[in-house]
């Protein structure tokens, strides 16, 4: 039972603090004088009086009434209901100067209208019961009736008390002559709008409330503006009730004081209302959409991009809207018109839209209760939701709008509050559970949509008025005009005393009385009131919704499988199957020719799971962990590239099968020394996401609660079969006592013996592999009042002792993933404490740059690596968030913030050994490097670079839609010569390895280098680290990659040479020219002859010559010699011995010629990049 009103306040104009006509608000009486105990009195009520301001009037105003919503530091909205009238207020003498100095001051006096406010506070939205109430007490005062407005003020304050949702109908007089009822809703969840929801689309239409419902929902600013102060607080009470079944977590103020204006220029989201008189003042907010509710418009910033309802949830939407607002449109365009339809009235029409916004949240959250991951039943449901499963099967994980929601402070409430599976349900559950079903029905039948909502339309209506008999209130009302009589008595000073005697009066006959019907008896009521309850024949069976098992509704597979496209996996789980048997059979040979298929075909989500749990069975049925060196290779290989095509969330649980794998997998590197698969996966981005690690550490423990409890579930199922009738109370406290009287630990009920279960029947055992974790919770639950307290508190010990086990677990694996395996070193991309990444790179290893260990010394307990100190930190981050949410005692914390250090500096220490051991395994033999051909003159000045070309963008060469073998990614060298930058290689592809890929540009045409961050490259089973990316102006484009074996250093000599010798500092050299010195032409040789006595004389003769001393003559030798400079033949010289292809300062001269040289005869040709003497 609650108060129908909290507090009463008189609040009235100040007129010490008047200035030029305005002035601020006072409370001038208030009742009870002393705060209750469950709700305390909220403070600077008198803004929300006068919300436009506090100011005098010329003229005699109408009585006004409005609802202001106020929310308390504990999120609990409170309604201020509000009567404003307005009192004569004789001014004293104003002043009036002239221009004039001679003038004296006139004095004049004014009758102005002062405004004075009737305020009720209350916890309940009943806006026409408080319209009634301070509606009678004006009239009292206006007509001067016998009772007092001290009776009315304690009779609502202290008599009359309101049943809670689900209850009967009251009905109660105030003591004014008066008649009134209020009838509870028959839900507490369910908002009650009246009519405030259709007139919203009457005021903005159809296109703008979608608008801005996608705006609120998705944590936008939104800000009403309107004459009426009424309206504001409708609207906004209508825009938060389409977000049932989810809730408005945010700033919510309907009335928003001009005085608080800057409210606004708030960081967080906020739904608020101002008058228009301050529409100029509001135009400078930024980001804030607002609402002008009597122009129907919405101003839309243009830093605002609102996500829209994904289609096709918005054209169904908004077909149901036409169909209900604007019937007659959907048969516009018909030739033979039918008869007009019949519209709702505006109350069925509110009940009508709003039962399409469940509708769209039913279909927006499809399987939403196959994510929830239940980890603790007792002492209270914990649960939480799998936010990246969900998306990925609905395939949403671009889509902004959902992923909003489901990261907004709405959702969070709504998992709390929806999330355990045995509760009170209301409509949203029902139509949640039915409506897979109903849109398959219209989709065949459109015609049942419209009688599908009407019925969901009459639930709603039913809800607010469960009571179907009408009941005709009397309220005495002011005659027409009283407010403008010109002789009116000013509002009295209230007896607070009398007020407070008929408030005491009233509790003590509702604390003496509470379990008698007597204290609602007309008899027994006091000072004049008298309150009723109806109790009809089916009225009085309505009590509050009793607690059931929530309904588990459509699995989130079948949306998965109902969006997926009939796409033939069949063959490629086949060849997958077949390549995982080939590597656990050794034969290395067959798996190598089916492997680049395999490749291929892990691009899809089936066949990554069909990956992991091909590998599971063969460690379950074959207990093969330990792998020789080429099959451990392949299947690294293999995890990879699944790792790679999923993206960081694991919207598709790869990484959450593939942990359990990599810390089973194994090789043996020597005697003693084991390394195990983990440390080659480390790169992958997933390892640095905190919320993967959350969600996986949530799934598992999910699981052994689940094996915690599904003995006990069997057993009670059995039994319930055999009786064929419920389990009585008596069967569910000696079945639990039976349970904890067996003192299991989680880890022997995890083991129980086969035989024992399959003593339940066969039907149960086929029944277990479908039994949910929230059935067995909602079972639990269920029977958990008539559990005795020693079991209760066995349950709880060893639920917590199952989270902690499980958090040591996990603390363990997350030491795996992040510690490297060159502990010395990082690994190039780094991560944030936080465990966010610091690189846009989809590859992230999330290690920071640390020294070098001393691998002689040991580990120093003392002294802890940037490492250690960056993975402490990591696992002591997610120890701290899943722990104390989980129920986690803190003693068991502090013995995991203790344990965390020792586990890391140990395995750093474990991994020098298998690091020192894996680096003696025979490197991968890898292609020759192919030697590219040269033009001629052409020199390498750099070469054997080992790269990858990748793709660039461009489709040639990728197969794919243009067809033909996929000749890229292909492996090859990059080569640099004195004209061009040069790629020489094979393609990756085993299909078309027997091609040959060349690619080059001059290099003269580089345009622009990029460095692009890593990636892996599924084809090499590499991270490449380093990645160039060439643009020429002559349209080429060299994307490559270069190899692990080329050190940075390499790469960067690379970039500088690449620079360097793409501006040369004369033309020559930007060309394939040969040094300046006669290039020595090859003679002509004629028909060789055999040898004669004339030759062999010549030589004799020759040679008796040169031994005494005869000098020849040399006519073309000495013309060169004079002909040439020194200066010219020194640079000639150096340009020779330059040619072997240095590249530094001293030897980049060009070659120069004087004017001599060039009027030599000796003429240069300048073709092709060579130069050469005739």
């Amino acid at each position: 039972m609650f108060r129908l009103a909290d507090y009463f306040i008189v609040a009235g104009y100040d007129h010490d603090k008047e200035q030029n006509g305005t002035s601020s608000g006072k409370i001038l009486q208030r009742f009870p004088e002393k705060d209750w105990d469950n709700c305390p009195f909220t403070l600077g009520i008198e803004l929300f009086g006068q919300p436009a301001g506090w100011c005098l009037s010329t003229t005699r105003q109408p009585p006004t009434f409005f609802v202001s919503v106020l929310t308390d530091i504990d999120a609990d909205r409170h309604y201020c209901a509000c009567l404003t009238f307005y009192e004569t207020v004789a001014m004293s003498s104003s002043r009036v100067d002239d221009d004039d100095e001679d003038s004296t001051v006139a004095l004049r006096q004014s009758t102005m209208y002062a405004p004075k406010s009737l305020v009720l506070i209350s916890r309940l939205c009943y806006f026409e019961t408080f319209r009634n109430c301070l509606s009678l007490i004006y009239t009292v005062f206006i007509e001067n009736q016998q009772c007092g407005v001290e009776t009315l003020i304690g009779n609502i304050l202290g008599c009359i008390l309101i049943p809670g949702p689900g209850g009967p109908q009251v009905r109660f007089t105030i003591g004014a002559g008066d008649r009134q009822a209020i009838q509870p809703p028959l839900s507490s969840t369910i908002p009650v709008t009246g009519t405030g929801v259709a007139m919203l689309f009457k005021q903005l239409g159809i296109r703008n409330v979608l608008e801005l419902f996608s705006a609120a929902i998705t944590d936008h600013k939104v800000l009403f503006h309107s004459q009426s102060f009424l309206r504001l607080t409708e609207a906004s009470q209508s825009l938060a009730a389409l977000m049932y079944p989810l809730k408005y977590s945010y700033v919510y103020i309907s009335l928003l004081p001009q005085s608080l204006s800057e409210v606004l220029c708030t960081p967080t989201p906020f739904m608020a209302g101002v008058h228009s008189s301050m529409k100029n003042e509001i135009n400078d907010l930024l980001d804030v959409i607002i609402v002008d509710l009597d122009g129907g418009s919405i101003y839309l910033p243009e830093c605002v991009i609102l996500p829209h309802i994904p289609d096709p949830i918005l054209s169904r939407v908004y077909t149901a809207l036409t169909m209900i607002l604007d019937p007659d449109l959907m048969m516009a365009d018909y030739a033979f018109q039918p008869p007009p339809l019949k519209v709702s009235n505006l109350v069925m029409q509110d009940k009508e839209i709003r039962a399409v916004f469940i509708r769209l949240w039913a279909e927006l959250f499809t399987g939403y209760r196959s994510c929830l991951t239940l980890i603790r039943i007792h002492p209270e449901p914990y649960i939480t939701f799998h936010k990246a499963k969900f998306l990925g099967h609905h395939n949403l994980m671009e889509d902004d709008f959902l992923t909003r929601i489901l990261d907004g402070m709405g959702f969070g409430s709504f998992v709390s509050e929806r999330g355990p599976p045995f509760r009170s349900c209301d409509i949203f559950d029902e139509v949640y559970a039915s409506l897979p079903e109903v849109l398959k029905d219209e989709r065949a039948n459109p015609d049942k949509m419209i009688e599908n909502i009407r019925e969901l339309a009459t639930q709603l209506f039913i809800n607010e008025n469960p009571n179907t008999q009408p009941y005709a209130q009397k309220i005495p009302r002011p005659p027409e005009g009283a407010y403008s009589r010109i002789h009116q008595p000013s509002f009295p000073i209230i007896d607070w005393i009398h007020v407070q005697e008929i408030i005491d009066e009233g509790l003590e006959k509702t604390s003496s009385k509470t379990k008698s019907r007597s204290l609602f008896s007309p008899m027994n009521s006091p000072r004049h009131l008298r309150v009723q309850l109806s109790h009809h024949s089916w009225l009085s069976q309505v009590r509050s919704q009793q607690p059931r098992i929530v309904p588990i509704g459509p699995h989130i597979m079948a949306v998965s499988e109902k969006m997926q496209l009939l796409n033939n996996n069949a063959r490629r789980l086949e060849v997958l199957r077949n390549c995982c048997t080939f590597i656990f059979d050794n034969r290395i040979a067959d798996a190598r020719k089916i492997f680049p298929a395999v490749l291929r075909a892990l691009k899809s989500k089936v066949s990554r799971l069909a990956l992991t749990q091909e590998l599971s069975e063969h460690i379950k049925q074959h207990n093969r962990a330990m792998l020789e060196h080429q099959q451990f290779d392949l299947v690294v290989r293999l995890i990879n590239s699944a790792l790679q095509n999923d993206s960081s969330m694991d919207e598709n649980g790869i990484a959450a099968n593939i942990l359990p794998l990599v810390t089973t997998f194994c090789r043996k590197l020597c005697t003693g020394v084991i390394q195990f698969m983990y440390t080659c996966i480390q790169e992958h981005a997933v390892w640095g996401n905190v919320q993967f690690w959350q969600a996986t550490f949530y799934q598992d423990v999910e699981q052994q609660i689940q094996k915690l409890y599904l003995p006990q579930y069997e057993k009670q199922m059995a039994i319930e079969m055999d009786s064929k009738t419920p389990t009585s109370e008596k069967s569910d406290s000696d079945l639990m006592s039976s349970w904890t009287s067996s003192g299991r630990s989680p880890a022997s009920s995890s083991q129980t013996s086969p035989s024992k279960r399959q003593s339940a029947g066969s039907l149960q055992h086929v029944r277990t592999q479908d039994i949910s974790a929230l059935e067995i919770a909602a079972e639990q639950l269920r029977i958990w009042p008539n559990v005795e307290d020693s079991g209760k508190e066995e349950m709880m010990s060893n639920e917590e002792s199952t989270v902690f086990s499980q958090a040591i677990h996990y603390a363990n694996r997350m030491v795996y993933l992040r510690v490297p395996l060159d502990a010395a070193k990082s690994l190039k991309n780094s991560f944030s404490v936080e465990g966010e990444s610091t690189s846009n790179s989809n590859v992230t290893n999330s290690i920071a740059e640390s020294d070098s260990l001393d691998a002689e010394s040991g580990f120093d307990e003392q002294e802890v690596s940037d490492i250690g100190n960056n993975v402490v930190k990591f696992v002591m981050k997610f120890v701290d968030k899943v722990c104390p949410d989980s129920g986690v005692t803190p003693d068991h914390i502090r013995s995991l913030h203790t344990m965390i250090p020792g586990v890391v500096a140990m395995h750093i220490e474990t991994l020098e050994a298998v690091h020192r051991e894996s680096k003696r395994l025979p490197p991968i033999q890898k292609p020759k490097i192919l030697t590219p051909a040269l033009l001629p003159s052409e020199e390498v000045k750099m070469g054997g670079l080992r790269v990858y070309l990748l793709p660039d963008g461009r489709e040639d060469g990728l197969g794919g839609n243009l067809g033909g073998p996929v000749l890229i990614p292909a492996e090859g060298a990059i080569f640099v010569t004195n004209y061009r930058i040069v790629f020489k290689g094979l393609p990756c592809d085993p299909l078309a390895c027997e091609q040959i890929i060349i690619r080059s540009f001059p290099l003269s045409t580089l345009m622009k280098e990029k460095k692009l961050s890593s990636m892996y490259l599924a084809q090499v089973d590499q991270y490449l680290q380093d990645i160039l990316q060439l643009r020429s102006n002559t349209f080429q484009l060299m994307k490559v990659g270069f190899d692990e074996e080329v050190g940075n250093e390499n790469v960067e000599a690379f970039r500088k040479l690449v620079h360097k010798l793409g501006s040369p500092l004369t033309l020559f050299e930007t060309f394939a020219f040969a040094s300046q010195h006669d290039t020595p032409t090859t003679p002509i040789k004629g028909h060789k002859k055999d040898k004669t006595l004339k030759s062999f004389t010549k030589k004799t003769l020759m040679r008796t010559a040169k031994k005494v001393g005869i000098k020849q003559k040399h006519p073309s030798t000495s013309k060169l010699k004079q002909k040439y400079s020194p200066s010219s033949t020194t640079s000639l010289r150096r340009n020779i011995g330059g040619a072997g292809g240095s590249d530094s300062e001293s030897e980049r001269g060009s070659v120069m010629f004087d004017d001599d040289a060039m009027s030599s005869k000796s003429v240069y040709r300048v073709s092709m990049g060579t130069l050469q003497e005739p």
